[in-house]
């Protein structure tokens, strides 16, 4: 069996050894070099040809950053991003993500040590991702053309539920950015630790026409809004008040080994809005959201997975397919006006 071939980068000798500890006690991969800053890397990148590169956000001699868009333009390669859980490093790690990088790991605020071992196995998982992942250069200059309605979108019948795991921050990024101010409103769960979704949310504000929030409990669900599941801390719901449709929080076990769940999610809106409803899987690791998915399908939903050539990791997409929750494979790129027009509310690019 042919193993992974990991680099780690990182200021931390105590992370390098712990890094190195746990890559090298899995079967199918192995640290072939560790280095303190980007400067060795940059050498040993060279020497060994690594299949995947774990890269400290934060480093003497040269930014994570800076040398992040320094190899993506010039060597394109899978990178998982490592960071201290703070408000600034979830902001530069979404700047990573945005530059190429594949997933990120957090390390933990104490116990280091521990922490680390703690994550062992979701450490492995996101690298045996990111070595199956295609790597991608950040365009030079994004350019957005909004798309608008034929007639004005007043209801609050239909909805759009979206789900992503790895690679999803830009693929939701690339879903949100066209959509005009009164689209249908949206429910999306992200595979994302707690403490990171605030600086998302932030960062989809400021870039979409539509209005984004972090999700509250009993939030009401209006068109022109986007509610995100908060990461690490609830699963997300779709319920009824009334007439209303609202957001209902969950603090229950982990489904799929994640909380929040696509699958929760996407069970509720079944549940809840059937036919009303227009169900999208994204990018991601795993099988979390096709069996809610093919639920929403059941119930009358128009359901969609991106394909194969767009997605970052081809994992929960294929699993849709597979099992036929999701009617088609649709390219990223046309993902935003596929949901509209099966939502009724599509009318034409401006």
């Amino acid at each position: 069996m042919k193993k992974i071939r990991v680099l780690c980068v990182d200021d931390s000798a105590l992370v390098r050894g712990l890094m190195t500890e746990i890559i090298n006690g899995k079967p199918d991969m192995e640290v072939v070099a560790v280095a303190p800053d980007p400067l060795v890397a940059r050498e040993l990148i060279k020497q060994h040809n690594p299949d995947v590169l774990t890269l400290d956000v934060e480093m003497p001699r040269m930014d994570g950053l800076d040398f992040l868009e320094r190899l993506m333009r010039l060597r394109p390669m899978p990178v998982v991003m490592v960071s201290s859980l703070t408000e600034r490093n979830s902001e530069v790690t979404l700047r990573a993500l945005e530059l190429g990088a594949v997933d990120f790991v957090t390390k933990p605020k104490l116990g280091l040590r521990d922490g680390l071992m703690e994550y062992a196995d979701i450490i492995a998982d996101k690298i045996r991702a990111a070595a199956a992942s295609r790597p991608r250069q950040a365009p030079k200059e994004r350019v957005t053309t909004r798309l608008a309605m034929a007639q004005p979108f007043s209801t609050t019948e239909k909805l759009i539920l979206i789900g992503a795991s790895t690679g999803g921050t830009e693929a939701i990024r690339q879903v949100l950015e066209p959509l005009p101010a009164n689209s249908p409103a949206i429910l999306i769960t992200q595979h994302m630790p707690a403490g990171f979704t605030r600086s998302f949310v932030q960062r989809l504000d400021n870039l979409c026409a539509v209005q984004v929030h972090e999700a509250e409990d009993g939030q009401r669900v209006l068109p022109g809004h986007v509610y995100l599941a908060p990461g690490g801390v609830a699963h997300m719901k779709l319920a009824r008040s009334g007439a209303n449709y609202i957001v209902q929080l969950e603090d229950s076990e982990p489904v799929n080994r994640h909380r929040p769940s696509v699958d929760v999610l996407f069970h509720s809106a079944a549940k809840v809005a059937g036919k009303n409803a227009v169900g999208a899987i994204l990018t991601g690791m795993g099988k979390d959201g096709a069996q809610g998915l093919l639920a929403m399908r059941e119930a009358g939903a128009v359901t969609f997975a991106q394909d194969e050539a767009s997605c970052v990791v081809f994992g929960m997409p294929r699993e849709a397919l597979h099992i036929g929750a999701a009617m088609e494979a649709v390219p990223l790129s046309q993902m935003s006006e596929r949901i509209l027009a099966s939502a009724g509310a599509y009318g034409h690019r401006v």
